[in-house]
């Protein structure tokens, strides 16, 4: 006697050998593009946005859904020359809603939105170019002072005198 049985989110099938013996009577249908299971991309063939795409991560929905809907929509259909331009008050309003939740919606952490933004701009760079802002004693090996102590070496531990 084949049965079933819920365990959480998934659902546990038992058949006999019986079962297994008879033909299977299941259609298989054609691909729908307009099957809401269907896996889909960002865009779908209509050219609407998919607002359930996992590569959304979720942000279609929560306290700022609407806002990042109003924003990547206006983006998304922008004709502008330079696409996107008349959205900034969208994502202005967004980026405000995000703010009163930061819980839900957490900045970059300083020290590593600051790493980031030294090597985006070339200040960590291995060797002073032209017109660079660096004095021209500086070399690309780094003193002493320029090493944190979460950039030391296994080979750097204190020695013993």
């Amino acid at each position: 006697m084949s049965y079933c049985r819920q365990e959480g989110k998934d659902r546990i099938i038992f058949v006999t050998k019986e079962d297994h013996e008879t033909p299977s009577n299941a259609e298989l249908i054609a691909d729908d593009p307009n099957d809401p299971y269907e896996e889909q991309g960002l865009i779908l063939p209509s050219g609407d946005i998919n607002w359930n795409c996992p590569c959304l991560g979720g942000m279609a929905s929560g306290p700022c859904g609407s806002q990042f809907k109003e924003a990547f929509s206006c983006f998304h259909y922008s004709k502008e020359e330079v696409k996107g331009s008349e959205c900034i008050d969208h994502f202005r309003n967004m980026q405000e809603c995000m703010q009163r939740y930061p819980e839900l919606y957490p900045q970059e952490d300083d020290s590593e939105s600051s790493t980031q933004a030294e090597s985006n701009t070339g200040s960590t760079s291995a060797a002073p170019t032209g017109g660079s802002a660096l004095s021209p004693e500086t070399d690309s090996t780094p003193s002493t002072s320029d090493v944190s102590s979460d950039n030391v070496l296994p080979t750097d531990n204190h020695t013993a005198s």
